[in-house]
């Protein structure tokens, strides 16, 4: 497969390459060069949130909600 380099810098990736390597609007492409080579590599996003998620536990066997309403004395 081949791809003309517009005169901004700008390429197509195939279409057939895209769908194979789900890439879709927005994915984020790293850059490299490696023996002469041009590599680009999906970059995920991860969620500043992903760290902390199942860190908090509830104590005892109470729900969320049971437990959010004995914290606020319901």
């Amino acid at each position: 497969m081949n791809a003309v380099l517009s005169e901004k810098g700008q390429v197509t990736i195939p279409k057939k390459l895209r769908i194979n390597l789900g890439l879709e609007t927005g994915t984020i492409l790293e850059f490299c060069e490696e023996d002469g080579k041009l590599v680009a590599t999906k970059k995920t996003v991860e969620s500043p949130f992903d760290e902390w998620v199942g860190v908090g536990k509830v104590p005892g066997d109470l729900s969320v909600d049971e437990y959010i309403d004995q914290v606020r004395d319901r």
